[in-house]
C-alpha cells in the first residue's frame, strides 16, 4: 500500500481500533496493549514537530481515544500538517537514537495504525465466531 493510501485510511483505522475497544475487545494479552500507547505518543511528537499541539494525559490504550478527541477538534490543521510532513524531504526530528526524518516517522506511524486496525478486525472476527481464548488467565 502506498503512503497516500495509509494517509487516506488513517482516520478510519483509528475509528476501527476504538470501536473494537468500545465493543469490549481485550488487548491486554496482545502486543497492541504495549505498542498502541507508544505509537500514539510518537505520532503526537511527530505532529507537534510539524506545528500542531497535542497533549496526552492518559496512560495505556486510552491514549488513542484522547488523541482522537484532539484530532477531531483540530482535524484540518492536523491533516495539513501531515500533508506538509509527507511532502517535506528534509525535516528532521531529534530522537534518543539520533536524527530521523519526520516524513519517515510519520509514514511508519501511518503504517502501524493500518496494521493495528487489520489485527483488531481479525480479533473481532475471531471473537464473533466464538473462537476460544488463546491464553490462560
Amino acid at each position: 500500500m502506498e503512503v497516500s493510501a495509509y494517509y487516506q485510511q488513517f482516520e478510519r483505522n483509528v475509528t476501527i481500533i476504538l470501536d473494537a475497544l468500545a465493543a469490549g475487545l481485550d488487548l491486554r494479552t496482545t502486543a497492541l496493549a504495549t505498542s498502541l500507547p507508544l505509537e500514539v505518543y510518537v505520532l503526537c511528537e511527530v505532529l507537534n514537530q510539524g506545528g500542531t499541539q497535542y497533549r496526552l494525559t492518559t496512560e495505556g490504550v486510552g491514549r488513542l481515544a484522547e488523541f482522537q478527541q484532539q484530532y477531531m477538534q483540530h482535524e484540518d490543521q492536523t491533516e495539513a500538517t501531515m500533508r506538509r510532513l509527507l511532502e517535506d524531504k528534509k525535516a528532521y526530528m531529534a530522537t534518543p537514537e539520533g536524527r530521523v526524518l519526520l516524513k519517515e516517522m510519520l509514514i511508519r506511524r501511518l503504517e502501524y495504525f493500518n496494521e493495528a486496525a487489520r489485527q483488531v478486525n481479525i480479533m473481532r472476527t475471531q471473537q464473533a465466531l466464538g473462537s476460544p481464548a488463546q491464553y490462560k488467565l
